[in-house]
């Protein structure tokens, strides 16, 4: 079935996502430099999660069937609580940016063989070049982070945030992408909270600093993150198959490497550069049109 949509809109809204996206990992370094991990996501999905639910109330939206409710519930817990949490954990056991970033960077292949597993969708051979193409980009992108310190536990953290991620897209794009965008990311979001909620009271003592350090990190994922990013992502994933949008987070390390060059003085060098371009000649490649692909 060929999409009735032109081609710019989802450019449009991949780069907007993107964009958006990107900056929650410097909020998020900003935050949890000033807050225990789980408390610091805690704050961040339960206030998103009571926001989305005050503009669905408003607007009068439907909520849908329990079964419904059910499928946004599992949807965030993994693409929210479990991917997240994870993340938060290994950089707090002392993962650096760069192993982590490779690990997550992994995620549009993951995606890619569960769907194509799950018989969702069919690649063509050059979205499979493009996937590897976008690998090699994010691996050349962190190539200089990555050290021979992290733990196992932050790499246990690390895969158990890749199976979040990766499962919940292919999950969401299934059962949970068709109902109102407002009550659906408020079910996604509460849920999160209500999973990492026990951890954050008994594990940390809900731990954080009562300071601006934490605060306006804590609002910018909360609006840019979770309210625009998760957003678009939600409309993303209910318009394209989900691999061309979990395509999409190659273009991530990249982008957040010039962002950290802009707003933490981290260096670009021509390898970063090159990975930068390899990334996106990846995602052109699965993300272009193609009568191979089942939407």
């Amino acid at each position: 079935m060929t999409d009735s949509r032109p081609a710019a809109s989802h450019t449009t809204l991949g780069t907007a996502f993107v964009l958006l996206w990107c900056t929650g990992y410097i909020a998020g370094k900003l935050m949890v430099a000033h807050a225990a991990p789980m408390t610091a996501l805690v704050w961040r999905f339960g206030v998103a999660g009571l926001v989305f639910a005050g503009l669905a109330l408003i607007a009068r939206a439907p909520w849908g069937s329990a079964r419904s409710v059910l499928h946004s519930a599992v949807t965030g817990v993994l693409m929210l609580a479990l991917q997240f949490g994870g993340v938060y954990l290994a950089l707090s056991w002392d993962a650096s940016a760069g192993v982590a970033a490779l690990v997550i960077g992994t995620m549009p292949m993951v995606v890619a063989v569960l769907a194509v597993a799950g018989g969702d969708e069919r690649l063509a051979p050059v979205q499979w070049a493009g996937l590897v193409l976008g690998m090699a980009g994010v691996a050349l992108v962190v190539a200089d982070r990555i050290d021979g310190t992290t733990g196992w536990a932050a790499w246990l953290a690390l895969l158990a945030g890749l199976a979040g991620i990766s499962f919940g897209t292919v999950y969401q794009k299934r059962h949970a992408s068709q109902g109102d965008l407002r009550a659906g990311l408020a079910v996604q979001n509460l849920a999160a909270t209500a999973v990492l909620l026990p951890g954050a009271l008994w594990l940390e003592g809900f731990r954080f600093a009562h300071a601006s350090g934490f605060y306006l990190p804590m609002l910018w994922t909360v609006v840019v993150n979770s309210l625009g990013g998760f957003a678009l992502l939600f409309v993303l994933i209910r318009r394209g198959a989900a691999t061309r949008v979990a395509a999409l987070f190659f273009l991530m390390p990249p982008v957040t490497a010039l962002f950290g060059s802009w707003t933490l003085g981290e260096h670009l060098t021509a390898l970063k550069l090159g990975g930068f371009a390899l990334a996106a000649v990846g995602v052109w490649l699965v993300t272009r049109p193609t009568p191979h692909a089942v939407r």
